[in-house]
């Protein structure tokens, strides 16, 4: 009885001095991020793997600690808003993510999206700079967001879409069977700049080629594109030349095969999202599609990369993996930790709570990051990430070069061409304004 009486005494004393050590050391607050994104409609499926990548990408940062920073280690929330892809809804979101306390905002599958909450957020750092945040971008790829409306407070991580045209055009020009091409597109911000800036190149790299036709189609309200595939097929086009993304591109894809169309097509997304599978053997060969990264990159640590992936989402469905996305959560706490102060550690709410924000955009702006080998590093002067890019072409997997398919599809990309980021970059017309600038 007197030992249980002991260990009974000691543990009522630990618990009334727990609290009082916890009182005075608090425990570092988060860091809380947001993303807004279409996580339904016609793009859900798109939303949805970006939250996965997301979520591996922050789970790999607070496994190993955290972010160091001068109060202690700090974990990384990840909360999620449905924008449901459209802007007012992403507004409203970006508003109840700042109540909450976000202080960086995620976003990425909408270049019309990304403008508002550009303009949105660059208005709400100048009138409460007290709760600043910051935007980073994954996937929006309008070059006129770091161009024309680039903003202190907003960072891309994906290659804009004149960028991903010049590495299709880097392989295009090779190709002597395309003799005439069928620009089509989504008919917003995005889809206008990916056929203008195709026009463009096509008139440099390949004068020869004839455009046969150009078109612009609702996004993502198209159900049946039996017709647009009608008109594709009486072009006698070689080669398509799109944007298109989600069931927006499935679905042309699908069509076109069903229309008996036995051209190439040239795409931005072709990838993954279910294109693939609706393509099948009529595709071998004739898909291409441009990247940041692709699974079949013949490197041992991107195949190490991607098989850690795989084992954290193991469902084929879900194996559509964005390395720009790991790179830019890295570059995020590597600018925190640089960032952060190196005085004294401070008791205070206000200090575990808050960020400074125009310090971690500064040190976002000298960003050089590497990930299982790939590496990105960020341009000051428009806030346009750098890096390689790579083609492929769909082909069986098992094929030389095609060790991985494509969410269980039994058919992958073969990397053809591979743009080293010097060979990527394109000018800007950016003038940035910083703050007290």
């Amino acid at each position: 009885m007197f030992i249980l009486s002991r260990r009974v005494l000691k543990l009522l004393m630990v618990m009334l001095f727990v609290p009082a050590i916890a009182w005075a050391q608090p425990s570092p607050a988060p860091i809380k991020m947001a993303l807004i994104e279409g996580l339904s409609g016609g793009n859900a499926n798109g939303g949805e793997a970006v939250f996965r990548n997301l979520v591996w990408a922050v789970e790999r940062v607070n496994e190993r600690g955290g972010v160091k920073t001068a109060v202690g280690p700090r974990l990384l929330t990840l909360d999620r808003h449905d924008s449901k892809g459209q802007v007012e809804e992403a507004l409203s979101s970006l508003r109840a993510a700042i109540d909450g306390g976000a202080q960086i905002i995620l976003q990425g599958n909408s270049s019309a999206v990304a403008s508002a909450l550009i303009e949105a957020i660059t208005k709400h750092n100048e009138r409460e700079p007290s709760r600043r945040v910051l935007f980073l971008n994954y996937s929006a790829v309008d070059p006129i967001l770091t161009n024309e409306k680039c903003s202190f407070w907003h960072f891309r991580f994906d290659a804009h879409a004149d960028m991903r045209m010049a590495a299709l055009m880097s392989v295009l020009k090779d190709d002597k069977s395309v003799k005439s091409a069928y620009l089509i597109g989504q008919d917003y911000s995005f889809g206008q700049a990916v056929l203008r800036e195709g026009k463009r190149q096509l008139g440099i790299q390949r004068p020869d080629v004839q455009i046969v036709g150009e078109e612009l189609h609702p996004l993502l309200r198209i159900k049946d594109f039996a017709p647009y595939a009608a008109k594709i097929k009486a072009s006698g086009a070689d080669a398509v030349l799109t944007g298109n993304f989600s069931n927006d591109l499935t679905l042309l894809v699908k069509a076109a095969k069903d229309a008996g169309f036995e051209g190439k097509f040239y795409t931005f997304y072709g990838n993954a999202l279910g294109a693939p599978a609706a393509i099948g053997e009529a595709g071998l060969g004739k898909v291409i599609a441009v990247a940041d990264w692709l699974p079949n990159v013949q490197t041992a640590s991107s195949e190490a990369f991607y098989q850690s992936f795989r084992a954290r989402y193991p469902k084929p469905a879900d194996d559509y993996v964005h390395m720009r996305m790991h790179l830019m959560v890295e570059a995020l706490a590597q600018a925190i930790e640089k960032a952060s102060p190196t005085g004294p550690k401070s008791t205070a709410a206000t200090s575990l709570d808050a960020i400074d924000l125009i310090a971690v955009a500064t040190q976002l702006e000298m960003a050089n990051v590497t990930l299982q080998g790939q590496n990105g590093t960020m341009r000051a002067a428009d806030h346009q990430f750098q890096q390689p890019l790579v083609v492929g072409v769909m082909d069986r997997q098992g094929e030389p070069g095609v060790k991985f398919d494509v969410e269980g599809s039994g058919y992958g990309f073969r990397v053809i061409k591979t743009l080293p980021a010097a060979s990527a970059e394109q000018a800007t017309t950016c003038r940035m304004l910083r703050p007290g600038g």
